[in-house]
């Protein structure tokens, strides 16, 4: 077996649930997903039950991932109506600010132009910013953010008017960075062969003709994210089957798959799992901290044999070639290729200060 050392991976995009949706999952079960598929940091989204809008409720969910966490973390706030310029005190201790002004899963979504300036004026501007943008909403949350003086980063592009759009927006100065996901790129909404309530995703799967628009612009994606997004099996099969899949135990699997394809290399990876979203979220080097893996490795995913609570995944019974057979975290092995060995509450707050 030959074996590969990378460094520990980050998803810059995780619904880790908890607390209220505990069901679906835990800080417990999604960080031992993570480590499985290589990621030793996650940076957590607020649309949660209840949502992480107030300094109430990042204490409390940071109580719980202080207390459940496997691998190191950090938690998104929310931005909504009643919010605005609240959250300025707050941003040192969260990973960033989301902003959503399509339709998800949760309470969040924004619908006026207004409360969108408003925040991205209000945010501190060396603090991270992202959105969920699509469509035209794309086009206004670049634009406020330029207006802002500041940053943002477009979170799970997915088509290819979005991408084009993004590339000229850098191209004539415009900060803002995007990543993609798995889903994006490797489904397509034809020909994903899922079922009805399983195909929901937000944003939606798109045409083959978005996802060949994804791969030639690779050098536009800033950041690959996996939009883990765990619901049971129950929900998904029942009469409104909530948007999202589960994600962190083959994101690193199909990466490498596409290293073997020749549609991406080993540094394409590295670039996007741990030198770009480092870089763009202000993330602390974790010292002493690698995944090995075997390129070779063939598996086929099955839910049943995941981590994730959610207990299935939309790539069931692909062909992959590309494993995780280790993870150590700060010098101690906390995965070893079949059980994750890191006990609940070894994870550390990326925004915590020693």
């Amino acid at each position: 077996m030959s074996v590969l050392c990378l460094p520990g991976l980050i998803d810059p995009h995780v619904h880790v649930r908890d607390l209220g949706q505990a069901h679906k999952e835990d800080w417990d079960s999604a960080t031992a997903a993570a480590l499985a598929g290589g990621i030793t940091t996650v940076l957590a989204m607020p649309n949660t039950q209840p949502p992480i809008v107030d300094a109430a409720a990042l204490t409390a969910y940071e109580q719980a991932a202080q207390a459940r966490a496997r691998c190191d973390y950090g938690l998104y706030l929310g931005a909504g109506p009643g919010n605005v310029g609240g959250l300025a005190a707050l941003a040192p201790r969260a990973a960033g600010l989301k902003l959503y002004l399509d339709a998800t899963f949760g309470d969040l979504k924004m619908d006026t132009l207004d409360l969108l300036a408003a925040h991205c004026a209000a945010w501190p501007a060396d603090a991270p910013l992202l959105a969920h943008a699509e469509g035209n909403n794309l086009a206004a949350a670049i634009l406020a953010a330029h207006l802002a003086g500041r940053a943002i980063h477009i979170v799970h592009v997915s088509r290819r008017d979005e991408i084009e759009l993004i590339r000229a927006a850098k191209a004539r100065g415009f900060a803002v960075t995007c990543e993609v996901c798995p889903h994006h790129l490797f489904l397509t909404l034809a020909g994903s062969g899922l079922p009805a309530g399983y195909v929901e995703v937000r944003p939606r799967l798109a045409a083959a003709a978005d996802a060949a628009a994804l791969w030639a612009n690779l050098d536009v994606i800033d950041c690959f994210a996996t939009d883990h997004a765990p619901h049971t099996r129950a929900e998904k099969e029942g009469p409104n089957p909530p948007p999202g899949y589960p994600g962190l135990e083959t994101a690193l699997a199909l990466w490498l798959t596409a290293v073997h394809q020749g549609r991406l290399t080993l540094e394409d990876i590295i670039a996007r799992m741990h030198t770009g979203p480092r870089r763009l979220f202000n993330l602390p080097e974790q010292p002493d901290t690698w995944i090995e893996v075997d390129p070779e490795q063939e598996w086929t995913p099955r839910g049943a044999g995941l981590f994730s609570r959610a207990g299935w995944t939309p790539f069931e019974g692909w062909p992959l070639r590309g494993r995780v057979t280790g993870v150590t975290l700060r010098g101690q092995r906390v995965y070893d290729g079949q059980a994750v060995l890191a006990p609940p509450g070894a994870g550390r707050n990326v925004r915590s200060r020693p």
